[in-house]
């Protein structure tokens, strides 16, 4: 059987199609291995625990400053800084601060960007944990990172590698298009996961 001209082009589209895809779902999968994402939760969305959320999410990230990994005992003085927070500025919601794995869309934050996917993360709760949420990269601290060059030094700094560094910080809407692509595609997997 002797393939058509259009059908070879087809098929070449396809392997193309399946090439641009498989090269940003692996370097996902292999950055999100190295990073632990922060994830601060405000009790509501109003303007005051909107504030408060912030203030909170400033405690945590100094009380995590230089550490190296997330362990119980990290865990137990960011939940200490969360609610010390919390009782200086007169609100009695509690706070839980714990480490999951957990999903996050595709996000651009300026100075680099992040392909959607499964990430650990530390979870900090306030209250019922119902309001808008707040997110970056904890380990390593690209959250504090100003500028591209911070990024990207934070990032050698902390083991990542030339590529995954490039992956990171590279041309910006390119990235955004490829992270869109690996995010669709794991919703994809999600889906006939749950359809089984």
């Amino acid at each position: 059987m002797k393939l058509r001209r259009w059908e070879i082009a087809l098929l070449a589209s396809m392997l193309a199609a399946l090439l641009f895809c498989a090269l940003p779902i692996a370097a996902q999968a292999r950055l999100a291995g190295k990073l632990v994402r922060l994830h601060v939760v405000a009790n509501s969305d109003r303007a005051a625990d909107q504030a408060l959320k912030l203030r909170v999410r400033d405690a945590v990230l100094a009380e995590a400053g230089a550490a190296a990994a997330v362990d119980d005992a990290l865990l137990m003085r960011m939940e200490r800084a969360a609610q010390r927070t919390l009782r200086a500025a007169g609100c009695g919601d509690g706070v839980r601060v714990a480490r999951t794995r957990m999903w996050f869309d595709t996000r651009d934050y300026g100075t680099f960007a992040l392909p959607a996917g499964w990430y650990d993360a530390v979870r900090v709760t306030i209250g019922a944990g119902a309001g808008h949420n707040w997110w970056c990269v904890l380990f390593p601290p690209l959250c504090t990172g100003s500028s591209a060059a911070d990024v990207e030094q934070l990032a050698r700094a902390a083991g990542l590698t030339g590529e995954e560094v490039a992956f990171l910080c590279g041309d910006g809407e390119t990235a955004v298009i490829r992270f869109r692509v690996v995010e669709l595609w794991d919703k994809l997997l999600h889906r006939l996961r749950e359809n089984r």
